[in-house]
């Protein structure tokens, strides 16, 4: 009778000191930032409670919470979906320029140019619009009052200023176009050599092999980029108080006029330097929703983004 022996078990690689102390450092660090999370949204929730309880005529503006916040709502996203729509078709053109169509030496400096527009303070994105690009658009918006006013959106009257919903979005699609086009170029980067050549062999032409291979493998990082330009856009502070500064004209959807709805970023801004008491619980309260706002639209960002890790040269 023969007995077989268990084959001897594998030894566990021994884990020296610095993977040890490197590992617990990274797990730290993302407790720490989970923490912090928790701490920001259990303040912001606990400071928001007395405005969520008052009685609506003690509320500013007199007729609750609810009215209060809502065009403030509606004018953070009427902003950041201009700002978005505008800039998400001119950074992937710049990011496919860049990949595919500009020569070495010029994509490189182009590259750093463009995400050379992420380091400007936005501060200096407002004295820019006030000062220079939101004249120079006055006679834009008269031509689209007279040729256009029969749409809610341009019906006017023009604004003599430029100071509109209108000129914040492009302030904003200039501010969030280089987190967009970076990450498109990333994506676009990482094609596979295969699907390209092989479009190209098959006769297609540059176009036709970005529209065929490198749209399709990019797709999912295109809508991530743009969701994180819009979460950036969202929270966007000094260029619109800069720019709509005085303006709190409820919720319109004209973007040429200058009665505009504020932000909620910017009317906190403005607001809170001579705010008291149950004020200040009003201002915290729209904050909570911008915070809710935004870490829902980064949530969906990380959701598409981690679904490209799924998608393989192969599929």
């Amino acid at each position: 009778m023969t007995t077989t022996s268990a084959p001897p078990a594998t030894p566990r690689p021994k884990r020296r000191p610095g993977d040890r102390i490197f590992a617990g450092s990274a797990k730290g660090a993302g407790i720490l930032i989970l923490v912090i999370l928790a701490g920001v949204a259990i303040f912001l929730i606990s400071e928001s409670v007395p405005a969520l309880t008052a009685p609506a005529e003690d509320v500013p503006g007199g007729e609750g919470l609810f009215s209060y916040i809502g065009p403030l709502v509606f004018g953070t996203l009427m902003a950041a979906t201009i700002g978005l729509l505008v800039a998400t078709p001119l950074a992937v053109a710049i990011a496919l320029f860049i990949t595919y169509y500009a020569p070495r030496r010029m994509a490189a400096g182009l590259g750093y140019l463009i995400d050379l527009l992420a380091a400007v303070p936005s501060i200096v994105y407002g004295f820019w619009g006030i000062t220079w690009f939101a004249p120079r658009l006055v006679p834009f918006y008269r031509w689209l009052e007279e040729n256009l006013g029969f749409i809610p959106l341009f019906a006017g009257p023009a604004s003599a200023t430029g100071r509109t919903m209108l000129t914040i979005g492009l302030v904003l699609a200039v501010m969030i176009l280089p987190i967009i086009s970076a990450i498109s170029r990333e994506v676009f980067t990482q094609v596979p050599s295969l699907h390209r050549e092989a479009a190209l062999a098959l006769g297609a032409t540059r176009w036709e092999m970005i529209k065929m291979a490198v749209l399709p493998y990019g797709k999912s990082g295109i809508i991530g980029g743009a969701m994180l330009g819009l979460g950036r856009a969202l929270g966007e502070t000094m260029a619109v108080a800069i720019i709509l500064s005085g303006s709190a004209a409820g919720i319109t959807w004209t973007l040429i006029s200058s009665a505009n709805p504020q932000t909620i970023a910017a009317n906190i801004a403005l607001q809170f330097p001579e705010s008291t008491g149950l004020a200040v619980n009003t201002l915290i309260a729209s904050g909570l929703a911008l915070f809710v706002i935004t870490l829902l639209v980064n949530m969906l960002a990380r959701w598409v983004v981690n679904r490209r890790a799924d998608f393989s040269g192969a599929n």
